[in-house]
């Protein structure tokens, strides 16, 4: 065949009766080849002019009908074949990826990136111009065949692209640009491939040097994603380039001591100092480490964080205990306090380039532990964005002895951040400068779009869970490949040698350098261990003894009228009007203020002492049973007003969100957020106080023991509603016996309040607390039923003097000392039903009885309830009554410190026996068991015989 007829057969093949607008195309062209689309220019250079005789056949053999343009139906097909393969490389591409450092992952099924499975080959392909196929095109690539070639290239190598879950195509699309653009075979330049194998001789030898040297003892090596460490670094450095200032980080113990040598600059020193003093291995086998006198129990050094400046930015890594992910939620707070500028009224505003969030998580652990999930929920949320995180997954392929199979339901361990449509790149972690352009690419996606990237960083784990752990019994063909496998150090130290950019003996000098200052440091911490005894820390600060809560009574008439204005033209839901009108007249002589105007006067005024708020909870504008309206919705329009953001008097910001229906991650968030900045009073309320156990980690990990184990300071306060109205055994106990067996070392307040004075004066107190060195957190059993109940309402004169009180004694009762037989102590709600008993036994004489409401549970107010104790002479018996179960509520905690200040009298319980559920689920078993409680209590007889439930 001549090239003229084959000429004739493409044109005709590809064209058919269309012939005639290419024609026209063709006659722009030669007059002015720019005028018409690029790939028409690559068309006519290649095959020149169409045949002019062509239209007359193609007119004969297939003519079009009216209005319509007739097409080849064969070519057609393969265009949109062509395009279906094209999508696939991009959606799957990464199933073909070079990102298994040992093989280990099954061969997934490639045949949608095959162009025989959509019946095309080179021939086919090559007749469609580059740019039909692919808009990125570079001017290299010539047709169809040439831009599937590089696509594929591109998609397949050592980085692994996921994006197509991202909806945003705006997003999408500049995302695959970028995939495109060559990213996974760029290289550095010369100076930053010695750097990077600097440092990665730096973690290699800093791994082996702590192996050698403390033998036996747990590090949890980085070794197998060693990259973690430039990877980490890298995103530093991008950060700081973009104007953070903070770089908030978490991680679980994996790699960890080489994040705080190699990142945070903890001086080897140091480290070595530590595993030098840790206990002997054989003795304590668990993570057991040497003690500090003085109240600080200090934790092991695999958990502990540290922080660092480095050009006029601040690097934290946050400790973090062994529940792995829950940290990424404290680290989110962190990062969002860290944007806030808090100092004037209104929402704190907020600027997402002060900070960025690193995130480290494990492979087994990002699928596996729900608190992933419930934070990566904060990505799109308006309360706990914090303009993106950049997540690793440091990923060794294995939970401690179990397989990918055995921990997760998905192919990935990253697939989770899909349905939060994050990006995710998979890289090979023994392809340094493959995770250098992943790195780069998620500081420049964050960077413009304020949003999560995920980097699956795959590597493998060069010995067990620990290097305790032999983990050839449970993983014996992964660790005959592990053997056999050089590490990243070793491979990449290779590829330079082999192009050149280093000699063998510059590698040779680097490594015996590293050695060197491993060596040196060695020997300067054990002169130092030689040299004298550890330093004292000293005791933990106690928050101060006497506070000054009370506001003059004519501001807090100020403050309260000015609040109950709205702007013109803002509509007000008519019922709630009339609540929030009767506030109005509360302060007046002869009224007395509520709950929720006692809490909101206390927000006012600290707002007007100039200190911030910040406060959050499933429920918080609104609250649980609808008392706060701190936020008010315009009955028509819906749009929302806070009169806490626009009263004259406030000096601070103001933040109240309603949270996802999650507490683990809240909690931790807002514990985070008040660590970073311990100026601002930060309040999580739970919609019911037992919802509270769903973030039990946080409690027991974070928030009991966070000073103790890392002079970590926290002034967060927690409201549990709690109380016993016959709602069941899921809302009634907000388990307060498990605070009060938290309590220790002033390690935070424990408080059930009856009176709406108390909760003003205690929020007030709370927050003159925040920035003191013995500030502590306030775990509040607040009120359910209470909170509207006439008897906890507090006169206006309460709330312009005294402070809060740890115990209030029964008004009425007591007055005849020698007449008193029998004390009751008691908390919260049984109080106040106490009283309304009390009422209704008017008649009878109670001087044999006292009452005295503890209203502050921990730290136990000894000295006061001894002084009590100390009036009553004939005194036979000292009562603790409580509404909870006898295994449960305050009781177990406080018996032992009754009986410490009894003076030898008898101490006996009142209340419901021991029980495995909080509370019955039957209104009248309630009803029946809690007059029992009351009948007992006011009954002048022989405890012994009569206890409920004997």
């Amino acid at each position: 065949m001549t090239d003229e007829s084959n000429t004739k057969r493409q044109w005709k093949d590809f064209f058919g009766p269309n012939l005639g607008y290419i024609q026209e195309q063709y006659e722009q062209f030669s007059s002015d080849p720019e005028s018409v689309d690029a790939s028409f220019r690559e068309l006519f250079a290649e095959l020149g002019a169409p045949p002019a005789e062509l239209g007359v056949e193609a007119s004969r053999t297939a003519p079009a009908a009216v209005g319509q343009v007739a097409v080849d139906a064969t070519l057609l097909k393969k265009l949109v074949a062509a395009e279906k393969l094209v999508g696939n490389i991009r959606t799957y591409g990464h199933l073909a990826a070079n990102t298994d450092p040992l093989g280990l992952r099954a061969s997934s099924d490639t045949r949608l990136l095959e162009p025989s499975t959509f019946e095309l080959n080179e021939s086919d392909l090559s007749r469609f111009p580059a740019s039909l196929l692919w808009d990125h095109a570079p001017a290299g690539v010539a047709n169809g065949w040439e831009a599937i070639q590089n696509l594929r290239n591109s998609y397949t190598q050592s980085i692994g692209f996921e994006f197509s879950h991202v909806h945003d195509e705006t997003e999408r699309d500049w995302l695959s640009a970028k995939a495109e653009s060559g990213i996974a075979n760029a290289s550095l330049n010369v100076e930053e491939r010695k750097s990077l194998l600097n440092l990665l001789v730096h973690v290699e030898q800093f791994e082996s040097y702590l192996h050698r040297t403390f033998v036996g003892q747990k590090r949890f090596s980085v070794e197998g994603v060693d990259m973690l460490i430039p990877v980490i670094d890298e995103i530093v450095r991008q950060a700081v380039q973009d104007g953070a200032r903070h770089i908030l980080m978490g991680m679980a113990h994996r790699g960890r001591l080489n994040v705080l040598a190699h990142v945070l600059g903890k001086p080897y020193e140091k480290i070595f100092s530590e595993f030098h003093h840790a206990p002997n291995k054989e003795l304590v086998p668990s993570e057991g480490s040497v003690g500090i006198n003085s109240g600080w129990a200090g934790d092991v050094k695999y958990h502990l964080g540290a922080d660092r400046s480095v050009a006029g930015a601040r690097i934290l890594l946050a400790n973090n205990p062994s529940h792995l992910e829950y940290v990424n939620s404290v680290v989110e707070g962190f990062s969002r306090a860290a944007q806030e500028d808090r100092s004037q009224p209104g929402y704190p505003r907020r600027d997402s380039s002060k900070s960025l969030a690193i995130q480290v998580h494990g492979d087994a652990a990002f699928p596996g532990e729900g608190i992933v999930a419930e934070t990566l929920n904060f990505t799109g949320l308006d309360g706990f964005t914090n303009g993106g995180s950049i997540h690793i997954i440091a990923n060794n392929r294995i939970g401690f002895t179990t397989d990918s199979k055995d921990s997760r339901s998905t192919h990935y361990a990253s697939d989770l951040a899909k349905g939060y449509e994050i990006p995710i790149v998979h890289v090979n972690a023994d392809d340094p400068e493959a995770c250098i352009a992943a790195v780069r690419l998620a500081c420049e996606y964050r960077d413009k779009f304020k949003k999560d990237f995920l980097i699956d960083l795959v590597g493998y784990r060069r010995y067990g869970h620990n290097e305790m752990d032999d983990p050839e019994g449970t993983q014996p063909l992964v660790y005959e490949k592990v053997r056999a496998h050089k590490t990243v150090a070793t491979l990449y130290a290779e590829r330079l040698k082999a192009d050149g950019s280093l000699s063998a003996a510059d590698i040779d000098r680097m490594i015996q350098d590293t050695q060197a200052e491993l060596q040196k440091a060695y020997d300067v911490m054990k002169e130092q261990a030689a040299k004298g005894k550890r330093r004292d820390e000293g005791s933990i600060p106690v928050a101060p003894e006497t506070t000054e809560t009370a506001v003059p009574l004519e501001r807090l008439k100020e403050i309260n009228a000015a609040l109950l204005q709205v702007p013109d033209g803002f509509t007000v839901y008519p019922k709630l009007q009339r609540i929030l009108q009767r506030r109005g007249s509360m302060l007046d002589e002869g009224e007395k203020v509520d709950w929720a105007l006692a809490e909101t006067l206390a927000f006012a005024t600290i707002l007007a002492d100039g200190k911030p708020i910040r406060m959050s909870g499933q429920d918080a504008e609104r609250a649980t049973f609808s008392h706060r309206h701190i936020v008010l919705n315009d009955h028509k329009t819906g749009e929302k007003y806070s009169p806490m953001h626009s009263f004259p008097q406030a000096k601070a910001s103001f933040a109240v969100h309603n949270s996802p229906l999650t507490e683990g991650a809240v909690l931790g968030f807002e514990y985070g957020y008040n660590v970073f900045s311990p100026e601002t009073f930060t309040i999580w309320e739970a919609q019911y106080g037992d919802f509270a156990n769903a973030a039990q980690v946080i409690f027991d990990q974070f928030i009991s023991a966070g000073r103790t184990k890392w002079k970590q300071r926290s002034s967060l306060a927690m409201l549990l509603p709690h109380g016993y109205e016959g709602q069941g055994p899921e809302h009634s106990s907000a388990r307060l016996e498990r605070f009060l067996q938290l309590s220790a070392e002033n390690n935070w307040t424990v408080a059930n309040l009856s009176t709406a004075a108390q909760y003003f004066h205690l929020l007030r107190r709370q927050a003159a607390w925040t920035e003191h060195e013995g500030a502590r957190p306030l775990v509040l059993m607040s009120p359910k039923s209470l909170i509207r109940n006439p008897r906890v309402l507090s006169p206006g004169s309460e709330l312009a003097s005294g402070s809060f009180k740890l115990v209030l004694e029964q008004e009425g009762l007591g007055k005849k000392a020698s007449a008193v037989r029998r004390l009751i102590l008691c908390t919260g709600k049984v109080a106040v039903d106490l009283e309304e008993a009390l009422e209704s036994a008017k008649d009878q004489d109670m001087s044999w009885l006292h009452i005295v409401r503890v209203e502050q549970l921990y730290p136990f107010p000894d000295k006061e309830i001894a002084e009590i104790i100390s009036r009553y002479s004939k005194l036979e018996e000292i009562v603790w009554v409580q509404e909870e179960p006898k295994n449960m509520g305050a009781w177990t905690f406080m018996e032992p410190r009754i009986r410490e200040v009894a003076a030898g009298k008898a101490v006996h319980y009142i209340g419901r026996p021991d029980r495995s559920s909080p509370a019955s689920g039957h209104q009248e078993v309630h009803a029946a068991e809690q007059q029992s409680i009351l009948s007992l209590s006011l009954q002048q007889k022989a405890l012994n015989t009569i206890l409920l439930g004997r």
